[in-house]
C-alpha cells in the first residue's frame, strides 16, 4: 500500500471505494459489458457515483480536504475533483434513477470517463497495482476492505 497507512481504516476504505467507483467509470468495455447488459454483483452507474461522495461529501467540497488521508498528493486530488465534477453534473442532468444507458449515451460522458481514467490511473499505480484489471466485484471490493 506504499505511504497510505492500511492502520488508518476509514481512509483506507474510503480510498478503496473511490478507487473502485473511479475504475468502473473509467472502463467503457465494463461500462457495455457489464452496466449495459444488466450483470449481477457490481451496482450501477448510480451506485459508483454514490460510492465516489457518499463517505467523502466529494460532492461539497474539494479532494484537497483528503492529501494526506485518502489522497496521497495535491495531483491526485485535482484529477479526483475533475472526475467528481463531471460525473456529478450528468447524474443531475439524467436523474438519480436514470438507466446505464442514460449515462453512456450522454454528450458528456466521454470526457467523465476519461477524467475518471486519469484519476483511477494515478490512485492504482501509487499503490501499485496495475490500471488496466478489470473492476472488482461489489462483493471482492467488500472482502478486501474488510480484511485490511
Amino acid at each position: 500500500m506504499g505511504g497510505m497507512p492500511v492502520n488508518d481504516m476509514p481512509w483506507w476504505r474510503w480510498r478503496s471505494n473511490v478507487r473502485s467507483a473511479l475504475h468502473m467509470i473509467s472502463d467503457p468495455v465494463f461500462q457495455r459489458e457489464v452496466w449495459q447488459a444488466g450483470l449481477p454483483g457490481y451496482g450501477d452507474v448510480t451506485d459508483a457515483v454514490y460510492r465516489l461522495v457518499e463517505d467523502t461529501w466529494l460532492d461539497n467540497w474539494s479532494a484537497d480536504k483528503y492529501v494526506g488521508t485518502i489522497f496521497r498528493d495535491a495531483q491526485e486530488a485535482a484529477l479526483v475533483d475533475v472526475a467528481v465534477l463531471r460525473v456529478l453534473k450528468i447524474l443531475h442532468q439524467v436523474g438519480a434513477d436514470a438507466p446505464a444507458s442514460a449515462y453512456l449515451e450522454h454528450d458528456g460522458w466521454p470526457d467523465a470517463v476519461r477524467a475518471a481514467r486519469d484519476a483511477h490511473a494515478l490512485m492504482a499505480r501509487a499503490d501499485g497495482e496495475d490500471p488496466d484489471i478489470a473492476p472488482r466485484s461489489l462483493e471482492v471490493l467488500a472482502i478486501y476492505t474488510r480484511s485490511a
